[in-house]
């Protein structure tokens, strides 16, 4: 199954865990990423000195953070359509790490 490849072209941080995020076909989506932040790789992005690190990928064109977390530029891309099954996922990281 393909889908069409878009790659992030800038971003602004607009509040805490959330970024504007403008993709190379124009449209620019807000993005609150607090309630998917958890497990091993997105839960230290809680800490908003290291959230506040994010940066864009230049060869992939995607968002990334310093301790090697990224997610697909689709995904962010399509944020609303993939957010419920991202949220329940953190949510089971979360209950076992409690």
């Amino acid at each position: 199954m393909e889908h069409p490849i878009y790659k992030v072209e800038s971003f602004e941080i607009v509040a805490p865990y959330t970024l504007d995020v403008t993709f190379d076909d124009g449209l620019t989506r807000r993005i609150d990423f607090e309630p998917v932040l958890a497990g091993e790789l997105f839960g230290p992005l809680r800490d908003r000195s290291q959230f506040d690190l994010v940066g864009i990928d230049p060869e992939v064109g995607t968002l990334v953070w310093p301790n090697g977390a990224d997610f697909d530029p689709a995904t962010l891309h399509d944020w609303d359509q993939h957010f419920a099954a991202m949220k329940r996922t953190a949510e089971k990281w979360q209950s076992v790490n409690a």
